[in-house]
Formats: structure tokens, C-alpha cells, sequence
């Protein structure tokens, strides 16, 4: 891989390469980018998405918006620290206009989409998705669907359906949000589709960021960036794009500190277990005597964790700057953060986490809510819309049919096409308006 080609401009229809050096510095490609992913529906509907805690009251918990923004920050820093070192390091992307801040920038970018895809009710939602095919009303349609297709609904991933919304022509609109493709290479954390479902040492296998209906552009997106191969077989699996690394490393640095933190804001975990464990993330640049000076738990958690992420953004950055051209040539398969100094310090945060927060009484109560309403939807909409292709729809369908969105109300040929689109529709609900939905069709919210 070469940093030029990682570094496109190109967007979905060019038909001529777009240089860096003609970009106007105003506003650049990779900018236009961060502003089209703020201003499309599905990230304000991350306002009222479950990052930790599903519905909670509280005005201090993070939403999947809040997190979204946050590990943008983040990335961007990754970017723009990591940028400078590569446009010392390669001066003849200077020569052709590239900046340090673009590196910032595109990660920047990536990472504010990077929940886009997510269902509501937190990661509950991708798994209550998969559930319906699996083992409850959707098992049905397993002998009418090919093996992949069949993966991508009992596997149902956010990753893919991120990228599904980025960049799906949908009622006449090319190419989704048309972003850049440097934009969408950093995006894709896992660069395959969902079979064959190999778990390995390498991070690629963890998941899967694509449905066989966007495989195509997938495939033009990797091409044209030059990711090689994975593996010598007729399967889609890419290498990562490089930035890609810096996109997850500011993913993990925010859940790791911020929704322990939320934990203790909860009062899920006490503020005596919890300054211990972030304490021993910083112990190297505490300064005793301000941190001492703090009053209240939130003053003292709030500074304890602007100096973890400060030290985590060092670490990651260190490591993808001593492994880059391991990275370039496809030989680096960790996250960044799994061979940081602090691994041990991040693994005693997450247990924790998991024990105490994730596992918490309040979470899983709302995630089982989650579960049923999430069922429900997906068993209503699939319905209209299959009775409907086959002129068997009741007046219940039609009337259903009535509350879709304009863009989900073409009814497809194709049962997979379908049924994704139903997946998708009831992915990018917000938490609430999925429990309003629930109440309307099961009569409980009367008009």
C-alpha cells in the first residue's frame, strides 16, 4: 500500500481524479466529508441512541451521538500527530499538496460515522437483529436466501450497515452521502463480508463491514485505495486501510475511559474503586498537588480522564508510528491499544466495566425491552412488505406500509433487498421512536 493511493480524493461517479494540490483549502474534499455525515438523518438520530445505558433520564450520559463526537476528537488528534510524522517521513506527498491535517481530518471524519449503522438499545440491538433470523419469526426465510445473504441477517452488523448508509443510491440519490474514498477506507474496520466466518489472529476476522447487496462498490472503494487481498480465495476480505487502526484506537480509548466514567457518574461503580483504576493510567503525570485540590468526585474523575485519553492518544500513536510500514505491507494484526503499555491497566478498566455496568441490572432489563421491540418491528414491516410484493397485503400491511419513511416504501423483486431494508429502517431508529412504533402497532399508545 502506498500513502498516495490511501489518500483518494475520488468520490462515488468521478470520472477524473480529483489532485490535492487543487483542492480549495477553505474547504477541503476530506472536510466536505465531516460536514455530510453531520447533517445526514442518521446521525442526529444517534441523539437518542443507547451508547451505555438504554433511556436513561440523567443528563450526563452519553448517547451514541455524544461518543460519536468524542472519539471524532480524538481521531482527529491521532490524525493530525500521525499526519506530521508521515509528511516528514514521505515529502513527496507534500509536493502534491497533502497536509498533515488532512490525515486528521479523514480520521476525524471516520470516526464521527463510525456508530452510524448501530442499531437502537445499544449492542443488544445488532444481536436482537440477528436473533429474529436465527431462532424466532425470520428462520422462515433461511431456504430462499443464498448462504451469505442468509449470514448477513443472523450476523447483523452495524459496521456493514454503516457503510449501507454511506453510501447506498437510494430514490435517486448516487452513491449515498458520496464521501471520499480515503474516508471510507478508514471506515471500514473490517474490510470483508460475513462468511467464511473465520475467527483469527488477525483483527480483519473479528467482524464483518459489508452486505453482499454493497459488495460491488466495496470492492471499486478497496481497489481504487489499494488495499490488497486478504487472503487468495474467491471471498471479498480486504487488508485494512491504515487509518483504520487510528479510527478504532479512538474507539477504544473513549469506551474504555468514558463509559467507565459514566459508570461512576451512575454511581454503578464508587469513586474509591474507580480513581484507583484510572489513577494507574496516569500515575506517570498526575500532578498530586491540583488533583488534590479538587472538590467533588466529577472534578477529580474529569481530570483523571483527560489525562488517560492525553496518555492512550501518545501510546496509539507511538505504536502505529513504529509499526507503519508493517502496517503498509498488511503484517500488523492488533488493535493498537492491544500492544500499548498500558494493556493490562485497559483490561482491569473493561472487566470492571463489564461487571458493573454492562451487566448491570438497569442495562439488561432494557436491553431484554429491547429484544421484543425490536422483534416486533422486524416481524410487522417484513410482513407488509413480502404480502404486499405478492398481493396478499390486508388492510393491517397497507396501514403499516403507510408509516414507512418515502424512501423504503419501493417494494423490491428481491426477498434479500427486502428484508435488508426492513433491517436497515428499523436499525436507524432512535431508541424512542422505536418504543413509540412498538406502542402503535401493539395498540398499547392509543391515538
Amino acid at each position: 500500500m502506498n500513502w498516495e493511493q490511501l489518500l483518494s480524493l475520488k468520490r462515488y461517479g468521478d470520472t477524473e481524479k480529483r489532485l490535492r494540490k487543487d483542492q480549495d483549502e477553505t474547504r477541503l474534499g476530506f472536510e466536505v466529508d465531516y460536514d455530510r455525515i453531520i447533517f445526514s438523518d442518521s446521525f442526529r438520530s444517534l441523539q437518542d441512541k443507547t451508547q451505555v445505558v438504554p433511556l436513561s433520564k440523567t443528563d450526563f450520559v452519553h448517547t451514541r451521538l455524544t461518543h460519536s463526537l468524542e472519539v471524532s476528537v480524538v481521531a482527529r488528534s491521532l490524525g493530525r500527530i500521525v499526519g506530521k510524522h508521515l509528511i516528514e517521513k514521505y515529502p513527496e506527498l507534500q509536493t502534491k499538496g497533502y497536509q498533515a491535517n488532512d490525515f486528521g481530518t479523514i480520521v476525524a471524519a471516520a470516526a464521527l460515522s463510525h456508530d452510524i449503522g448501530n442499531p437502537p438499545f445499544g449492542h443488544s440491538g445488532e444481536k436482537s437483529i440477528g436473533e429474529y433470523f436465527k431462532s424466532g419469526n425470520g428462520k422462515k426465510f433461511q431456504d430462499q436466501l443464498t448462504e451469505k445473504q442468509w449470514q448477513d441477517l443472523i450476523d447483523f452488523e452495524g459496521n456493514a450497515n454503516g457503510f449501507k448508509i454511506l453510501t447506498e443510491t437510494k430514490n435517486g440519490i448516487e452513491g449515498g452521502l458520496r464521501l471520499s474514498y480515503a474516508t471510507l477506507g478508514a471506515f471500514m474496520k473490517y474490510p470483508k463480508e460475513s462468511l467464511p466466518k473465520k475467527p483469527t489472529a488477525n483483527i480483519v476476522d473479528k467482524k464483518y463491514g459489508v452486505f453482499q447487496s454493497e459488495k460491488e462498490f466495496f470492492i471499486e472503494v478497496a481497489n481504487e485505495l489499494g488495499l490488497p487481498k486478504l487472503r487468495n480465495d474467491n471471498h471479498i476480505a480486504f487488508m485494512r486501510h491504515p487509518l483504520a487502526f487510528l479510527v478504532e484506537a479512538a474507539d477504544d480509548i473513549c469506551y474504555t475511559i468514558i463509559d467507565f466514567e459514566d459508570g461512576i457518574n451512575l454511581g454503578l461503580i464508587s469513586e474509591d474503586f474507580a480513581l484507583e483504576y484510572l489513577i494507574n493510567l496516569v500515575r506517570e503525570n498526575i500532578n498530586t498537588k491540583k488533583y488534590h485540590s479538587l472538590q467533588n468526585t466529577k472534578d477529580r474523575i474529569s481530570y483523571l480522564r483527560a489525562l488517560a485519553i492525553g496518555n492512550l492518544i501518545r501510546e496509539a500513536v507511538k505504536i502505529f508510528i513504529d509499526n507503519e510500514e508493517a502496517i503498509l505491507k498488511g503484517e500488523f494484526h492488533h488493535s493498537l491499544l492491544d500492544k500499548c503499555k498500558y494493556e493490562a491497566q485497559i483490561h482491569d478498566i473493561l472487566k470492571l466495566s463489564v461487571e458493573k455496568i454492562y451487566q448491570s441490572k438497569e442495562v439488561v432489563e432494557k436491553e431484554i425491552a429491547g429484544y421484543k421491540i425490536i422483534a416486533d418491528l422486524l416481524d410487522v414491516f417484513i410482513t407488509a412488505m413480502n404480502n404486499t410484493y405478492n398481493h396478499t397485503a390486508s388492510n393491517y400491511d397497507k396501514l403499516i406500509l403507510l408509516l414507512l419513511p418515502e424512501k423504503y416504501k419501493t417494494i423490491d423483486d428481491d426477498l434479500y433487498t427486502r428484508i435488508l431494508n426492513v433491517c436497515n429502517l428499523v436499525a436507524n431508529f432512535s431508541d424512542g421512536n422505536a418504543i413509540l412504533l412498538h406502542k402503535k402497532i401493539t395498540g398499547v399508545d392509543l391515538v
